[in-house]
């Protein structure tokens, strides 16, 4: 699912409907914000679109970055029936 590219991991999500991808918005914000990683992020409607990328060490793809995706991906993974 996740794509590295331009020095970016970047991955798109889909829902059932914007409930569900803000709900997803805000588990993936309150864990961001607890391991202090934040990611870009766009979202119309059921569609959410994240990039990551560790701005510290020179906006590049970090280890840091791989945590996170996985971390993402598992909450995610709760909205896949």
């Amino acid at each position: 699912m996740w794509q590295e590219q331009n020095n970016e991991l970047r991955a798109k999500f889909e829902f059932s409907d914007f409930s569900e991808a803000f709900a997803f918005m805000t588990q993936v914000a309150l864990l961001a914000e607890q391991m202090n990683h934040h990611p870009w992020w766009a979202n119309v409607y059921n569609k959410v679109e994240i990039a990551l990328t560790t701005h510290d060490a020179g906006n590049i793809v970090t280890e840091k970055d791989r945590k996170l995706a996985s971390a993402i991906d598992k909450i995610y993974a709760k909205y896949q029936k």
